[in-house]
């Protein structure tokens, strides 16, 4: 469970939520590609491919946001005990949220891509 886990039923946080039927291949709402389910042990929430992802977050891992519309990647950044973090922008309500980038796994963040974008 998250760290904004409330524990209250039917609550942003619901202990009947399963990490495991939450962390499923996708396809992206921007490239389209099929994503895999991250395999290191945390949520994946934005594609390698393209860096995109969908407003599903109110507080980090919550699911609770209703928006659910497209999130750009706008920039990057480096939080203590997270390591780099790219940060995503909804394309609808404005919400900005910081995802960390997947570096281990199955399908890890194209690093080259990373690299190449105009925010460093």
């Amino acid at each position: 469970m998250s760290e904004h886990d409330t524990g209250g039923p039917g609550g942003f946080g619901s202990r009947a939520r399963s990490r495991a039927r939450e962390n499923t291949t996708f396809a992206c709402v921007h490239c389209a590609r099929t994503v895999p389910a991250n395999t290191d042990g945390h949520y994946r929430n934005h594609c390698p491919y393209c860096l995109w992802s969908l407003h599903v977050d109110v507080k980090p891992g919550d699911r609770a946001s209703t928006c659910r519309q497209a999130m750009e990647p706008i920039g990057l950044v480096e939080k203590s005990g997270k390591g780099w973090q790219v940060v995503h922008r909804c394309t609808a309500c404005g919400h900005r949220q910081p995802n960390r980038l997947v570096r281990d796994g199955e399908s890890p963040d194209d690093l080259d891509l990373v690299l190449s974008l105009p925010w460093l």
